[in-house]
């Protein structure tokens, strides 16, 4: 019999922990704050998780076999076995794995999270019918995984699907993971409002400088042109170099409309064929993406 499954989605703010059992069917489901202004952040993080994932396995059958797997915003290197590139910095330079491993005694799978929400909606969501399937993470960051026939690709180095992180633009914003105009640093949620604001002097939200643009606001709809320009060239971009059967992007702008239409003829124009007819998909998933993600990667850890 097919083990149960648990899956944990770490997030900036909350952790979520869901139960699956051997045929797939949600049991249980729980969120729980993530630790953040603690004196010793980390350890209070491994705790909380850790405490998290006990919870959920007591809602198992005595006796009964289940993996483990937990979605981080971060990559796990393989060589050291540390963290690293995390927007939750506390996990940087940490052996999150094994310091869990040994909270829980049992076998635990790590993974980025956007490779998580790229695998859910490859194997269950919108990208469910394609081969290559590149995954994007629009939100308050950006991120990306691939999934290449309903598996995580890697690479040498764990970071394949690394997208926010490409140096577009010298003259841009210092990003966190030192460099200078990351792709993250021209589209993410965080910056655009930035941008906004330094260059207009309003301080808004993502969210109503969206509205804004709809009501005809003229600062808003150029933030929006721009904010679409640099999708249009980072992911054209990408589709001139991976060439995916389809792209699905996931996160809090992810519901932005223009996306998939303005957004779409920006990406044609910059990916290098005359006629681009890759999809740019809307996740279907939504924000279970990340946790169901998570407890499918937990398989690797089965015997």
């Amino acid at each position: 019999m097919k083990p149960f499954e648990i899956g944990i989605d770490l997030g900036g703010t909350k952790v979520e922990a869901i139960l699956f059992d051997p045929r797939g069917r949600e049991l249980f489901r729980r969120r729980v704050a993530t630790p953040r202004e603690e004196d010793d952040t980390y350890r209070a993080i491994v705790e909380t998780v850790g405490s998290l994932i006990k919870t959920t396995a007591r809602q198992i059958p005595q006796g009964a076999d289940y993996t483990v797997g937990v979605g981080i915003p971060g990559i796990q290197d393989p060589a050291s076995r540390r963290i690293t590139g995390a927007n939750t910095t506390s996990l940087i330079g940490r052996p999150f794995q094994d310091d869990l491993q040994a909270r829980l005694g049992h076998a635990v799978a790590i993974e980025n999270d956007a490779n998580c929400f790229t695998l859910a909606e490859a194997l269950k969501g919108a990208a469910r019918d394609f081969g290559m399937v590149f995954g994007v993470i629009l939100g308050t960051g950006c991120g990306g995984g691939l999934c290449i026939n309903g598996r995580i690709h890697h690479g040498r180095h764990g970071i394949a699907g690394e997208w926010g992180h490409y140096a577009m633009d010298p003259s841009g914003g210092a990003c966190f993971c030192g460099n200078m105009g990351c792709v993250e640093t021209k589209i993410s949620g965080t910056w655009v409002a930035k941008d906004h604001q330094q260059r207009t002097g309003r301080q808004l939200t993502m969210q109503q400088i969206v509205a804004g643009a709809h009501q005809g606001e003229a600062e808003c709809r150029e933030t929006i042109e721009r904010f679409l320009e640099a999708f249009g060239r980072a992911l054209g971009g990408l589709i001139s170099i991976l060439d995916p059967d389809a792209v699905v992007i996931g996160g809090g702008l992810s519901n932005i409309d223009e996306l998939y239409s303005e957004g779409r003829e920006r990406v044609a124009k910059y990916a290098f064929h005359p006629h681009i007819t890759t999809p740019i998909l809307k996740n279907r998933l939504g924000d279970s993406a990340g946790v169901y993600g998570a407890a499918w990667i937990g398989r690797s850890t089965a015997s």
